[in-house]
């Protein structure tokens, strides 16, 4: 399905070269104050231009269409919505017959029966995360005190991003990426154990971004090396704060009251200029297929502001469920 969240729900909608895409918000509570310069700096951080990145160049000014009033949320549906003015639908006509291999074009096909909109990858394009984008700038709103830092760490394995970035690109390939998130401000408590813990959310939002193969909090997936005795994060007051953050800020699908740290490892961009092997879907023979098109060469610069955004959806949401669930108070 296209729509994620209980309280604070998102829906996203449209295809990459299709007229527009958007979002629809459910949940907003009302008053909340807003306007389409809100979303400038984070839309900023996704836009393509720089070396290694998309050459293709949207505005992606947010029209907001519904659920706004003198500049405040009304409490129903805000929809944002963003027109596809850099459309070439034609760079992508090849793959109906020669799906590239890593894409879901092959995919897509099976699950729509062959009726999905194949242009620049149709509703599974990552054109669709400006959407998500714009969901997290408003659940950012929700989430007063919480602050959100995200840094590439590296591409290609390499601390020079750039570099990789631009290499991958001259030699027509594509490199895969690493990020890292940081959540400060969030008070302890905040999750449900199990299907419901705040990992188990965090995880689903992330994984719902295109091109992510890999989520790990805190020590990650280096626990499996680890004994209890280096792992376990040492209690230095009752608030919960701890000599070390192992656990990533969060203990038993439970936030602690630590920083949240989340690190996501996007895979290489599968559009790349290298011929690669792939299937005559007329034919059913072998053949080779190579993407012309505008594509990054990597995920990471671009994709951390949707990480982000993915990030503050869940939290925003649990934070609302917590508001709901909150004991009223007592009376003297």
């Amino acid at each position: 399905m296209n729509d994620f969240g209980r309280l604070f729900r998102v829906t996203l909608y449209g295809e990459s070269h299709g007229p527009a895409v958007g979002v629809i918000l459910d949940g907003v509570p009302p008053g909340l104050s807003l306007a389409e310069d809100d979303f400038s700096a984070d839309l900023a951080r996704r836009r393509g231009g720089p070396a290694g990145t998309t050459a293709r160049s949207e505005p992606d000014h947010p029209r907001i269409r519904s659920g706004l009033y003198h500049g405040h949320s009304t409490g129903t549906p805000l929809a944002i919505e963003f027109e596809n003015t850099d459309t070439r639908p034609g760079d992508y006509a090849q793959f109906e017959r020669y799906p590239r291999p890593g894409h879901a074009d092959l995919a897509s096909r099976a699950r729509y029966r062959g009726w999905a909109d194949p242009r620049g990858s149709g509703h599974f394009s990552g054109r669709l995360t400006v959407g998500v984008v714009a969901a997290g700038v408003v659940a950012k709103k929700l989430l007063p005190g919480v602050s959100f830092r995200t840094l590439v760490l590296e591409a290609g394995g390499r601390a020079d991003v750039a570099a990789a970035m631009q290499e991958a690109q001259a030699a027509g390939d594509s490199v895969g990426s690493l990020v890292e998130i940081h959540v400060d401000g969030l008070s302890s408590g905040l999750g449900e154990p199990y299907w419901d813990g705040l990992e188990s959310r965090l995880a689903a939002a992330l994984f719902a971004v295109p091109g992510v193969r890999g989520v790990e909090f805190g020590d990650g997936f280096r626990v499996a090396a680890m004994r209890g005795s280096e792992h376990n994060d040492p209690i230095l007051d009752a608030e919960g704060r701890t000599e070390r953050n192992g656990a990533g800020g969060i203990n038993g699908g439970v936030g602690n009251g630590n920083q949240v740290v989340v690190r996501v490892a996007f895979k290489p961009p599968s559009s790349i200029a290298l011929p690669q092997d792939t299937v005559d879907m007329d034919t059913g023979q072998r053949a080779r297929v190579s993407a012309a098109g505008r594509h990054d060469a990597c995920l990471g610069p671009r994709g951390a502001v949707v990480l982000e955004a993915a990030c503050a959806i869940v939290l925003a949401d649990l934070a609302l469920a917590a508001r709901c669930h909150a004991a009223p108070e007592s009376t003297p």
